[in-house]
């Protein structure tokens, strides 16, 4: 059996190439959209890609299923758990083999037996892994979103993204009813599940890549829960915000997600035109580093910085309706390649084009002022709040926030803020405040292109607040 594992670093997210060495036949298991590095690997190896099926109907990643299948021929193998609503749209008119609980087949020697998990999700499903041509027993389970290393899928994300109103509680006990079967299960199986440290899709999973049965049998902290109730309690506690692109990966996940055949590059732009696209209300994303935004930038435009938490706040920020353009560090193409990527990986196909660093130094040709963002310490800030008038402002997550904040200091999530502007202190000079500084620095920006002016940025925010010992209010 050849084994090998993919991970996106954006998306915190794994997929699995698992192919039979004797029949050269092989199958990705959740593969992103991103789709010719499976078909690398696998020519690599002396595979086919013949079969391609996914664990669950995602939320947080456009999945490359369809696409792998149209570039492929392989056949798609999906669920067909989870009830009306939950099943997928386009399985039957492309010819998907429909899978339930209990279910097995083959890929050359290797057999998966389908294991329905549902909680995280009504469909979700597991596969069990035998290496047929050397062992009698199965050698370890996928388990997608259903258990990580030290955690388990949240179940709340259907009642929180797509708005299935009361859903959680239901879920939630679902969840703990598959985890039974996840007991009954051999301890020596490895676990092989779909997400890492830092995705949305749980509140507290390891980064360590795989794990074993037993070991979260005795370690992860859903296996010590010891009611039901304890557990739904638990499991419902403390989850994060879920970002706003969820809801709309769901529906295209559920309904097809759009052949992509390869990223689009959009035309670059000439950087004199930049002014005028502005003025006529077009979103332009500054995606250099947070330091040279910090510096110069150009008012109006919004600040999201192509680092590891790219794609999340592009799918939180940015409309799926509208065109918008790219601002990228420098000339170099392979950042630009690197931020088409990350948006494809959530179906933010719409950028209409790109500027160059061109368009910095054309902005003050005309005599244009630029943009920086004030700064401020801990120190200074609670030297001044009260003497000098400062509003303060906290981004950070409702769970972050509950856990620690600055005296006094009210809290509206970063992807809710142009939500709730009108919540928004006016009238004074305006403290933004996160974690590290990082998430406050795009919400800046993102108050700068609606007319509000007067923003300054909490060095090191709320960590080095409480590391200089400033008062902290639980």
């Amino acid at each position: 059996m050849f084994f090998q594992r993919f991970y996106d670093d954006t998306l915190a997210q794994a997929s699995y190439l698992i192919g039979c060495a004797a029949t050269g036949e092989a199958m990705v298991i959740d593969p992103n959209r991103d789709v010719a590095q499976y078909v690398r690997a696998a020519a690599d190896e002396g595979l086919r890609i013949t079969h391609v099926t996914e664990t669950h109907i995602h939320a947080d990643f456009l999945s490359g299923t369809r696409e792998l299948a149209h570039v492929t021929g392989a056949v798609m193998y999906l669920s067909d758990e989870g009830g009306p609503g939950w099943q997928y749209v386009f399985a039957k008119q492309s010819g998907a083999v429909l899978l339930h609980d209990r279910d097995h087949f083959m890929v050359g020697n290797i057999r998966f037996d389908v294991l329905h998990t549902p909680g995280h999700t009504p469909e979700h499903i597991a596969f069990i892994v035998t290496d047929t041509a050397g062992a009698t027993g199965p050698m370890g389970i996928v388990t997608g979103d259903f258990v990580f290393v030290g955690d388990v899928g949240r179940p709340d994300l259907l009642e929180k993204a797509a708005k299935v109103a009361g859903s959680a509680d239901g879920a939630a006990r679902a969840l703990w009813r598959s985890l039974a079967k996840f007991r009954e299960l051999p301890d020596h199986l490895q676990v092989w599940p779909g997400h890492g440290a830092g995705s949305a899709c749980g509140k507290g999973m390891s980064a360590v890549p795989q794990s074993t049965v037993g070991y979260e049998k005795l370690f992860n902290w859903a296996f010590g829960a010891a009611t039901e109730e304890e557990f739904v309690a638990q499991v419902l506690a403390g989850q994060p915000e879920p970002p706003k692109y969820f809801a709309e990966m769901k529906r295209l996940n559920r309904d097809g997600p759009p052949i992509l055949d390869g990223l689009r590059t959009p035309p670059r732009i000439e950087g004199a035109r930049l002014p005028e696209l502005l003025a006529a209300g077009a979103t332009v994303v500054d995606a250099r580093p947070s330091e040279a935004f910090t510096a110069r930038h150009i008012p109006g435009t919004i600040h999201i910085p192509l680092d590891r938490s790219f794609t999340t706040w592009a799918g939180w920020l940015l409309s799926y309706d509208e065109p918008f353009y790219l601002l990228v560090s420098g000339d170099a193409p392979e950042r630009l390649h690197e931020a088409l990527r990350d948006l494809a990986m959530i179906g933010l196909d719409g950028a209409a084009g790109w500027f160059g660093s061109d368009a910095i130094a054309a902005w003050g040709k005309d005599g244009r002022a630029y943009g920086n963002t004030a700064l401020i310490t801990p120190e200074e800030l609670a030297h001044r709040k009260e003497r000098n008038g400062l509003a303060v402002l906290d981004v950070r997550g409702r769970t972050e926030w509950e856990a620690g904040h600055l005296p006094g200091v009210g809290n509206i999530p970063l992807g809710y803020l142009l939500d709730r502007i009108e919540e928004v202190p006016a009238g004074r000079p305006l403290v933004l405040q996160c974690a590290s500084g990082a998430r406050s620095l795009i919400a800046s920006s993102l108050l700068e292109s609606r007319g509000i002016g007067d923003v300054i940025n909490l060095s090191g925010g709320f960590g080095a607040w409480e590391k200089a010992g400033l008062p902290v209010e639980r």
